[in-house]
């Protein structure tokens, strides 16, 4: 007789670990709580309360992740702040419409449990949902040996908010002769990192050995919340845009309406030092605008009567600036002129 046994240990997959991951989540979230009414993690679903004071409630539900960041993360050995790459990806998107994030799930497959690098990735979740106001409430964490290579992971995040039938930003909102503000971005956020590491490799760059790919390529999104949702509370801004793959004009043109266009002056974009450097290693005009942000962040179309008043609310290192105005026409963007890059 054939007494071999086989366990799901010797597979590859080790439960005992993931239980004393799902018990570490559980003790970091527990400490937010507060007049928390519902203990999610670890649980088969989630339960939150919808707001009371919102008289129509709509909800919006995004999901992302942040492509192959992840790749820079496993190259530096630095997972603390890829976390909060992952709530922001969702999360900018989500305010976009004018929804306050409620909640936040996560999801990660990885390799085999590895519990300092996920705990270390899951401290950078719980900074992203603090920064953006919005709870953890559960997510899933699965072992996939044979899936993923030694040492390799993915994340996914899926955040969901809510927002009042009449505050909804709809592009109906977005007037003839409104201006367009560029909200500084603070690096590449989580796009476009496919062509970055081509561009490294095929350079034969050690970022481990270069100070300023080191520090500018696992530098955390950007999360815009706090500041869209004051804007929009005070009713400063008809429409807005937040610019991830696909850059200014992919990305702006998704709130336009059909019969008004976004002039863009690229004369007036600011670019960062990291879009300096990739221009100057060989990257074309055409392919920066269409694969990253270029230092605009996030996209504000309001009332040029109001521009002085958003300024105000900002910090000097994210002060959006006017770099366009919306025109009629049957074309959603134009672009004029050309980016300084030197």
């Amino acid at each position: 007789m054939n007494k071999k046994l086989f366990t799901y240990k010797k597979s590859g997959v080790d439960i005992n670990a993931a239980d004393k991951f799902v018990k570490f989540i559980s003790s970091v979230s527990s400490k937010k709580k507060g007049k928390k009414k519902f203990s999610n993690i670890g649980g088969f679903g989630s339960i939150s309360d919808i707001p009371h004071h919102i008289k129509q409630p709509k909800i919006v539900a995004c999901t992302d992740g942040v492509g192959t960041k992840i790749e820079i993360a496993n190259a530096l050995n630095k997972f603390n702040t890829i976390g909060i790459d992952l709530v922001a990806m969702s999360v900018n998107d989500l305010i976009v419409q004018g929804a306050k994030p409620l909640l936040f799930l996560d999801y990660i497959s990885i390799n085999k449990i590895n519990l300092p690098k996920l705990k270390s990735i899951m401290k950078g979740i719980i900074n992203g949902c603090k920064q953006s106001d919005c709870e953890l409430v559960g997510g899933e964490t699965a072992e996939m040996p044979d899936t993923y290579e030694k040492g390799k992971f993915d994340i996914a995040g899926f955040a969901v908010g809510v927002v009042d039938k009449k505050n909804i930003l709809s592009k109906k909102k977005i007037k003839n002769n409104d201006l367009i503000l560029a909200i500084p971005s603070n690096g590449l956020h989580s796009n476009g990192y496919s062509l970055v590491r081509y561009l490294i490799n095929q350079k034969k760059i050690n970022i481990k050995k270069n100070s300023f790919l080191k520090n500018e390529l696992i530098r955390p999104t950007k999360i815009y919340v706090k500041e869209i949702l004051n804007l929009i509370s005070k009713k400063l801004i008809n429409g807005c845009a937040n610019i991830t793959g696909g850059g200014i004009p992919d990305n702006i043109k998704r709130v336009i309406p059909n019969n008004l266009t976004a002039e863009i002056d690229l004369r007036k974009v600011r670019p960062l030092d990291i879009f300096k450097w990739l221009k100057k290693n060989g990257v074309s005009n055409k392919e920066m605008l269409k694969t990253f942000n270029c230092g605009v962040g996030f996209c504000l179309i309001a009332d040029p009567k109001k521009i002085i008043k958003i300024q105000k609310l900002f910090t000097k290192d994210f002060k959006p600036y006017v770099i366009g105005k919306i025109s009629k026409g049957t074309h959603k963007v134009k672009l004029n002129g050309a980016i300084n890059w030197f």
